[in-house]
């Protein structure tokens, strides 16, 4: 059994591990809470085969994918489109109508997903405004930032792409109208999905984004600490437009912070910023890796403001190679994060995709003037070309000293796509402006391709005929197969719930037995430990389970018992009963009656029966 100093050990060791994970991947989870934490870091070393956390930390540094893994049991994904249908019609009736009313019509509204997950609740939020504005309107007005520290959940939301079950509680009408079919999946339409915007960040150490006038983040806080959900809250404030809302989940309040936050509905977690709300603290937040604002000069302050929440994306880089600076713009843009910061730039993949920027800098270092990149293409899986015109300035200071160059990304997508099209409207006139030249000359042509393409056409109609019929049968054949489906779903939850009723029979049975019942497997490991065991030897079946029956250290001398256990199980006999010395829960000695029976046969397990003699 554990003692108080080996879980003040280990309180030490997975501090040790929290350390080494943030410093060797970027993921800071000193700001969780322990418990849980703890529990789903020993849930995965228990699927690993570790018991300490410096085994563990040992395995990691061996084995690298392992650390995906991790992150998936610590970061529990757990969303839905429309979660919490009562919230999320309070927010479609009274929130987004008065942010829409409080916004000018030319007006950009601003809305954060934080802890987006796979996207699900960002998506909802963009049909909630399209509901309300109209999906035209909505595209040209709206612009959702969905963000989460997980990649891998991150690529899923990009996508835009789930599952009819993930659509359960998507009104029918919207699901027609807002999720394109794909097979058997469903995709999330692509006008309304360019208005969402992906990237990895991190609430407890990257700079929020700003002027947002709506704030979800639902069921994240809970797994923070309270220092690291003060310090979250103060970051949402500042990034919150006034009047702005904060969207929590059920599981989370906001009580102590009225001086910053009005109550818009309690039951439903909306609280509103205050109109000039005052701040009990100054608001911080990290620009650059693992530091804080510590210059309380304002206009210092302003300028590194004013950098981060820039719209246009900026990475500064200094002489030496090594980045210095990334704004919020950059880091949602390019997948960057404040560990980035520090860097070797050609480290990363932004210096040398989309385009090779490394030349770039040494020109215009070499030049000491701008160097313009222009229309560079940008293509990433699942979404549309991007295309940006780069930037690359010398930074030289006023006594003529080249200390570093910044990197301006303009995104030039819009615009490119409309010279595209007004090229390709010019090539499309003067090419109809040379058929109607010639128009006259060719009209027997024309004449004999009609009649040739009416041939055509009837061969093609055929074809389409017997092509459709195809189609028919196929059809029936899927939807043959989809009641086969059904019936066996519904086979398997009959089955299912017949084994939870004999699952529940078996242990009333149990519990109800006064003598110690122990059930051990063909590898004579605890199955079974039921009640009259606990108040026998002050051990509790979660303690023992999947522990080897003879390595257990309570009242009974099990060694005592091995070989009658052990004929039991491998001849499928009943044997004892035997009467071993033991002493029970409460220290005292008893004479102890044990009886072993088989379980089912050789090698399948055996059951044993402990009685207190009545005679001791």
């Amino acid at each position: 059994m554990s003692t108080p100093e080996d879980e003040i050990e280990d309180d030490g060791h997975l501090e040790e591990l929290l350390t080494f994970i943030r410093d060797s991947r970027g993921f800071d989870f000193t700001g969780y809470k322990r418990t849980s934490l703890a529990r789903r870091i020993r849930k995965r070393m228990q699927s690993v085969g570790f018991e300490r956390y410096v085994d563990y930390r040992d395995y990691l540094e061996s084995n690298a994918k392992e650390f995906q893994e991790l992150f998936n049991t610590i970061l529990i994904n757990v969303t839905s489109f429309f979660r919490d249908v009562e919230a999320w019609s309070f927010l479609q009736t009274t929130v987004v109508p008065d942010l829409v009313a409080k916004t000018d019509p030319g007006q950009e509204i601003r809305i954060w997903s934080a802890g987006c997950s796979t996207g699900q609740e960002a998506y909802t939020l963009a049909i909630a405004f399209a509901e309300h504005l109209g999906i035209e309107e909505c595209t040209k007005r709206v612009k959702i930032y969905g963000t989460d520290v997980d990649e891998e959940a991150l690529r899923e939301a990009r996508a835009g792409v789930y599952p009819a079950r993930a659509l359960e509680r998507v009104p029918d009408g919207m699901r027609a109208k807002y999720f394109e079919p794909s097979g058997e999946l469903f995709a999330v339409r692509r006008d309304l999905r360019r208005r969402v915007i992906f990237g990895r960040h991190d609430v407890t150490r990257d700079a929020p984004i700003s002027r947002v006038n709506l704030l979800a983040c639902r069921n994240t806080l809970m797994y923070f600490n309270v220092e690291a959900q003060v310090k979250i809250i103060e970051r949402f404030h500042f990034a919150l437009h006034e009047n702005g809302y904060l969207f929590l989940g059920k599981a989370e309040m906001l009580l102590s912070d009225s001086a910053r936050f009005d109550v818009a509905n309690m039951r439903h977690r909306v609280f509103r910023r205050r109109l000039g709300g005052s701040q009990p603290r100054g608001t911080r937040f990290d620009l650059t890796a693992g530091a804080e604002l510590r210059d309380t000069n304002r206009r210092r302050l302003v300028t590194d403001l004013a950098l981060a929440s820039a719209p246009d994306a900026m990475i500064g880089v200094d002489r030496d190679g090594t980045v210095a600076m990334v704004n919020g713009a950059a880091r949602l843009q390019f997948g960057l994060s404040s560990h980035d910061v520090g860097r070797p730039f050609h480290d990363l993949e932004v210096s040398y995709r989309p385009t090779e920027l490394r030349s770039a800098i040494d020109q215009a270092h070499t030049e000491r003037r701008s160097v313009r990149l222009s229309a560079v293409q940008r293509r990433q899986p699942g979404d549309e070309a991007q295309h940006f015109d780069i930037i690359v300035r010398p930074l030289i200071t006023s006594d003529g000293e080249d200390v570093g160059a910044a990197i301006t990304f303009a995104d030039t997508t819009e615009a490119t796509r409309l010279q595209r099209e007004i090229k390709r409207a010019q090539e499309n006139l003067a090419t109809a402006y040379a058929e109607l030249q010639s128009t006259n000359a060719e009209l027997e042509t024309v004449n004999e391709e009609l009649q040739s393409s009416i041939e055509e056409l009837e061969t093609t109609n055929e074809e389409l005929q017997s092509t459709n019929e195809e189609l028919e049968t196929t059809n029936e054949e899927l939807q043959s197969g989809n009641e086969e489906l059904e019936t066996m779903n519904e086979e398997m939850r009959i089955r299912t719930a017949e084994l939870d009723e004999t699952r529940t029979f078996f242990e009333g049975v149990l519990s109800s037995v006064e003598a110690g019942v122990v059930v051990l497997d063909g590898q004579l490991q605890v199955r079974s430990w039921n009640r009259g065991a606990e108040e026998l030897w002050g051990l509790r079946a979660d303690e023992v389970y999947r522990e080897d029956f003879f390595t257990l250290d309570f009242g009974l001398p099990t060694d005592t018992l091995r070989e009658s256990v052990r004929t039991s199980n491998e001849t499928g006999r009943r044997s004892g009963p035997l009467k071993v010395d033991a002493v029970n829960r409460k220290g005292r000695p008893l004479i102890c009656r044990i009886s072993c029976s088989p379980l089912h046969g050789p090698g399948e397990g055996v059951v044993l029966l402990m009685e207190q003699d009545r005679h001791s």
